[in-house]
């Protein structure tokens, strides 16, 4: 029992990581379709490979997406916008007129400079009758606002008035806005064949335009009303099929007509599958296929990045990669509005390519475009699309961290869509003929949803604490605080670090590995020593501080470099990847020169070898055992007394073989032929030094 409890101790993570895997799978399994899957593949333009196909029941055909888009724009066209008149407003301008005509009566006499005394008396009368009707036929047209009646009548010349619950045409030119209503009213006062000279005069100075307001609005809930009234009443079938007839033989061509009965006959197959006793046995199909997926997925990672499975945070960071994708596209599928290729699921692949290879992030997109692929309307065709696409991510994307490659690898992702779509189109149609332009539309979009990966791969970056390469290219920048100051206080440590760097940089190329991160943490490891900047032999320019200090002491001094530079990491906030450069590029060695001085002058057995020992850890990456080996020799080559091919290859050879007998790179992730090649980086970018001091004496001064 003991034993079995250590054992599930000691395998914690991976029992964690399988319990993802398992919830990851129900998720997926969760947003999967509940019908069933037509047996059957075929593509418009191909020949039927199958048995002859004879109609299991009888169903109706379908029409097509463009089809019903036809007709609805058909029916639209039709339809006429609904206006309801106001009898409020009408009631009380009109009230309004009544109470205030006699004061304007005489106001107008008084503006047309015409005498009340020689006036009749029917003349007040007639006035008013007169301005009472014209107003009165003015609502009864109706005043509508101009912006509504533009607005609304864009594919017509035709509205629907609404009073007393009664509907009627009427032409938009017999309706009034405001500024027409002034300008019919001016134009009835200066037609002499309706109006006296008297009558225009006194009338024109009534301003009757203060009267005239809308009465006509625009009846949002009516016009909705009827618009999907007409819409809903479009038929969606044409036609029926009747059980036992034959739909398609085997070699026939799938042409525009027997694809649509064969899409027609798969909607109702799935439909009828989904909501009969079967759809338990979908159920336990989904489930198995699901597992399947995530099963390789699994498989994958444990045969070629086994550390993902170490690490319960990079494993929930894929799954949730993946999830969020399915996610997204069970809920586009339900609105069938949408097209699934607005998706971008390039995206998966763009961010798992900045924290890791290009083999691991094609390989997740893969999976997700195979999970995508049980909810896509058209399997092949989708995931031959995101193939290609995902293909050309990975080529166009090598190096995200230049400016302007994310809108490089973008443009090339939306021409291989549309240049792919194109092509499937001519098979499908036998002709250049473009059944869908749309789909044109959806992949312009689907590339400016993709230039959003750059800002999640920054998210991602600070919520799961990875390290991607636009960060790294930040870092190597020697204008960073931290190496500032390491060029102020400890100058000859800055230039130390610098031709570090340089042969860490190339021999790390050589084994395979990340030439960025082998550059910055080279760039940093050597932080500390701004902390006392003259106890390092590289920043001396005369008396040693060493001179007259216990060995023990000055093996202290040098030590706490590494201690200071972890501190100051915290400080100048480095990722933890670039901060494990700090303790371990000198592992759990011995500071040699004070041990040796030490030994040979109180004799080994008295010597206390913590005191002289780096704390550690011992590289474990291939990245900071390269650093250990390039930073031995570096700091070793500058004390050569002779400078040549024998010189150089016995150095190379006793470090890097020293550092090895001491067991530094048990824990790194590197071959004796790893090592092999970098001694040959090594040697040849040193022996470039030598050659270059005999071509060019003044460089030994």
């Amino acid at each position: 029992m003991t034993s079995f409890v250590k054992r599930i101790k000691r395998n914690s993570k991976r029992i964690y990581v399988a319990l993802l895997f398992l919830a990851a799978s129900a998720i997926t399994v969760y947003f999967l379709p509940t019908q069933g899957k037509f047996r059957f593949e075929y593509q418009k333009g191909t020949p039927w490979q199958h048995e002859d196909l004879i109609a299991p029941f009888d169903f109706a055909i379908y029409k097509s997406d463009v089809e019903i888009k036809v007709e609805r724009d058909s029916v639209l066209k039709k339809f006429r916008p609904y206006f309801a008149i106001d009898q409020e407003v009408v009631i009380e301008e009109l009230s309004k007129f009544k109470d205030n005509y006699n004061a304007r009566y005489l106001e107008a006499l008084s503006r047309a400079n015409i005498q009340l005394k020689q006036q009749p008396d029917s003349l007040r009368e007639n006035v008013y009758k007169y301005c009472f009707d014209l107003l009165n036929f003015i609502y009864e047209k109706g005043v509508v606002d101009f912006t509504d009646i533009l607005d609304q009548t864009k594919n017509g010349s035709t509205v629907v008035i609404l009073k007393d619950n009664v509907a009627t045409n009427r032409e938009v030119d017999e309706i009034f806005t405001q500024k027409i209503a002034y300008g019919y009213i001016n134009k009835k006062l200066s037609d002499e064949s309706l109006a006296s000279p008297l009558l225009s005069a006194v009338v024109e100075n009534l301003r009757l335009y203060d009267f005239v307001a809308q009465n006509l609005f625009y009846d949002d809930k009516t016009s909705i009303q009827v618009k999907n009234k007409l819409i809903n009443n479009i038929s969606l079938t044409r036609g029926m099929i009747q059980i036992g007839e034959r739909i398609i033989s085997r070699g026939d061509l799938v042409h525009t007509e027997n694809f649509r009965v064969l899409e027609s006959l798969r909607k109702e197959y799935e439909s009828v599958l989904g909501t009969s006793s079967g759809i338990y046995w979908i159920f336990l199909g989904q489930i198995v296929l699901i597992l399947i997926v995530f099963m390789v997925l699994f498989l994958f990672l444990y045969h070629f990045r086994p550390e993902i499975l170490d690490s319960v945070t990079k494993s929930l960071f894929i799954l949730l990669l993946i999830l969020i994708v399915i996610i997204v596209t069970s809920l586009v599928i339900q609105y069938s509005e949408l097209s699934i290729y607005l998706v971008p699921f390039v995206a998966v692949t763009i961010i798992i390519h900045a924290f890791y290879d290009a083999r691991l992030a094609f390989f997740i997109h893969m999976v997700t475009i195979m999970i995508a692929g049980f909810l896509a309307p058209n399997s092949f065709e989708f995931i031959f699309l995101q193939y290609v696409a995902g293909a050309i991510s990975i080529f166009s994307l090598s190096q995200l961290y230049r400016r302007g490659q994310l809108f490089y690898a973008v443009g090339l992702i939306v021409l291989s869509y549309s240049v792919a779509y194109t092509a499937l189109a001519i098979i499908q149609e036998g002709g250049f003929v473009i059944d869908n332009p749309y789909y044109y539309a959806y992949f312009a979009i689907n590339g400016l949803l993709l230039l959003a990966s750059y800002p999640l791969i920054f998210l991602f970056e600070k919520i799961f604490g990875f390290l991607s390469d636009a960060t790294l290219l930040e870092l190597s920048d020697t204008n960073h605080p931290a190496l500032r100051e390491l060029a102020e206080k400890a100058p000859g440590t800055f230039q130390h670090v610098i031709q570090v760097a340089n042969l860490a940089e190339e021999a790390i190329r050589k084994i395979g590995g990340n030439p960025l991160l082998m550059r910055v943490g080279a760039l940093y490891h050597d932080i500390g020593k701004t902390g006392a900047p003259a106890f390092f032999i590289e920043n001396q320019s005369g008396r040693s501080p060493h001179e007259g200090l216990p060995y023990e002491k000055s093996a202290e001094t040098i030590i706490q470099h590494v201690i200071y530079g972890l501190e100051l990491a915290k400080k100048y906030k480095l990722p933890k990847l670039v901060a494990d450069f700090i303790p371990t590029h000198h592992g759990t060695g011995l500071v040699k020169y004070f041990y040796t001085k030490y030994v040979n002058e109180n004799g080994e057995k008295d010597t206390n070898l913590a005191k002289f020992s780096y704390p550690g850890p011992a590289p474990f990456s291939k990245e900071t055992a390269v650093l250990m080996m390039a930073d031995s020799i570096e700091a070793a080559s500058r004390t050569l007394k002779e400078y040549n091919e024998t010189t150089i290859d016995s150095l190379v050879e006793g470090i890097i073989n020293s550092q090895m007998d001491n067991n530094q790179f048990l824990e790194a992730d590197i071959t004796f032929k790893d090592v092999f090649m970098v001694k040959e980086v090594f040697k040849q970018k040193l022996l470039n030094i030598y050659h270059a001091r005999i071509e060019y004496p003044t460089m030994n001064k």
